[in-house]
């Protein structure tokens, strides 16, 4: 049994930071790694990466006079290939920026606890048994596959699956409405596929600012895409060449047709294979690791960073994880109760980017609320990239100015959220944002006139 001064389970975002920084730093480490087509985690390889890859090339096809929907697929699958290239770059990248360091060894292989801080990793054609002085979860997550009959079936693909996937459907049947499923429900619509999206809530984004959503169906609408709300789906029939999703609603059987279906229904810790309970690593009811506000799990000199510990599920989440534990090592303050509000961002087109509070989450808190509302139209830049669709939200505690929340649907929203961010951080009185000399043009001087509009 070789013997580390650290083992790192995962090879995500916080993981493999840490690695980096324990190798650099002289220390013995081990990260382990199940599969070789995920070194880097999930953002590089099946998560933002390729899907914002595929956004950007879904752009320029819905701008292209094609003559048919084989130019299309051709155009496609292109893109599909161009992506492959991509994500193989940035693995390969990552792979050898801890390989290489004479500190680190990188061992592709299942890994399961058999006693605290000791490990076997079930690699290709042997197994080989690590002990880590400190452990650290980075496993990340997995797409949940819902109760469905036939939900494992031929041309039924995850959010992972389906970006493998080189042909282009002319029909996507897309079961869940939430982010990701709108984000792809955006992509494959502008890329010229017939999309329908099968909701099992009864409201479009019931969590978001209502004049906000009502603004985001809109936009998808109008790319083509078709939305089915109350449906509860009870099976996926394999027909051939196609498939046939049924649900149900108010009582009635409806039925739907498409040549793929991608199930967008949440993601889940990936925990089930580690065998926690011989490190004495509980965990939450919802799955996820039990962690502190430090990360630390509730086995001693064990942590948890990114998806496994559950809460938002983004790479930039793991890489502040990876901050916090670097924190705890070293004695530091950093928790995740000062990490501050967390944006987050859906690429569909125009963007849509949120922090924070909504109206109605701020006035149930017992908050004296103004708001501010400005349609972008009118926003030089957003004529300039000829995306004017969208709109813009502001929560504002009167008695302070301070920011409590927004929403923002518009051009390269995802850039502006990072402002609004590190105002709400700072404790800045939205008046800043407002008086604030911005360069021309630009979209984040739409900041002016949203925090302008302020009542």
């Amino acid at each position: 049994m070789k013997q580390y001064d650290a083992v790192i389970i995962g090879f995500g975002k916080g993981g493999k930071t840490l690695a980096y920084d324990l190798g650099k730093q002289g220390k013995s480490v081990a990260i382990i790694e199940k599969s070789p087509k995920m070194y880097g985690g999930t953002c590089p390889n099946v998560g933002c990466v390729p899907t914002k890859f595929l956004v950007e090339r879904a752009r320029d096809a819905s701008r292209r006079n094609f003559s048919g929907f084989d130019e299309r697929r051709a155009f496609y699958r292109k893109a599909i290939e161009d992506k492959n290239a991509l994500t193989a770059g940035m693995r390969g990248a990552n792979y050898h920026k801890l390989a290489d360091l004479a500190t680190v060894d990188v061992i592709t292989g299942t890994a399961r606890f058999i006693a605290p801080r000791e490990l076997e990793v079930q690699c290709l054609g042997e197994v080989v048994r690590v002990r880590g002085r400190q452990i650290f979860l980075d496993t990340g997550s997995k797409a949940v596959i819902p109760a469905i009959a036939g939900a494992d079936g031929k041309g039924v693909y995850t959010s992972e699956t389906m970006l493998d996937e080189a042909i282009l459907p002319e029909r996507l049947v897309i079961v869940g409405g939430g982010y990701i499923g709108l984000e792809f429900a955006s992509f494959y619509a502008l890329f010229g596929t017939k999309v329908t999206v099968l909701s099992h809530s009864s409201l479009f984004l019931p969590r978001d600012e209502p004049e906000i959503a009502a603004e985001v169906k809109s936009v998808l609408e109008s790319a083509g895409v078709a939305f089915e709300f109350g449906a509860d789906v009870s099976a996926i029939e394999d027909r051939g060449a196609y498939r046939t999703v049924r649900f149900k609603r108010d009582g009635r059987e409806y039925a739907c047709e498409g040549d793929a279906v991608l199930l967008a229904t949440g993601r889940k810790p990936n925990v089930e294979e580690l065998n926690l309970n011989a490190a004495g690593v509980e965990l939450l009811p919802d799955g996820s690791v039990k962690v502190d506000e430090a990360m630390r799990t509730t086995a001693p000199d064990v942590w948890a960073m990114g998806d496994v510990k559950g809460g938002p599920m983004f790479t930039y989440i793991s890489l502040d994880d990876y901050r916090i534990v670097k924190s705890s090592l070293e004695g530091g303050t950093k928790t995740a109760k000062n990490r501050g509000a967390v944006p987050y961002c859906v690429f569909i087109r125009p963007a849509y980017s949120r922090i924070g509070m909504t109206e109605s989450e701020a006035r149930a808190a017992g908050y004296e609320v103004a708001v501010g509302l400005t349609a972008c139209a009118g926003f030089p830049k957003a004529k300039v990239l000829e995306e004017t669709r969208g709109l813009l939200k502001a929560v504002i505690d009167r008695p302070t100015g301070k920011i409590l929340g927004c929403s923002l649907l518009c051009a390269e929203s995802f850039e502006l959220i990072n402002l609004i961010k590190l105002a709400m951080d700072a404790g800045l009185p939205y008046t800043v944002l407002r008086d604030m000399i911005f360069t021309h043009p630009t979209m984040a001087e739409g900041l002016n006139d949203l925090f302008s509009a302020v009542r």
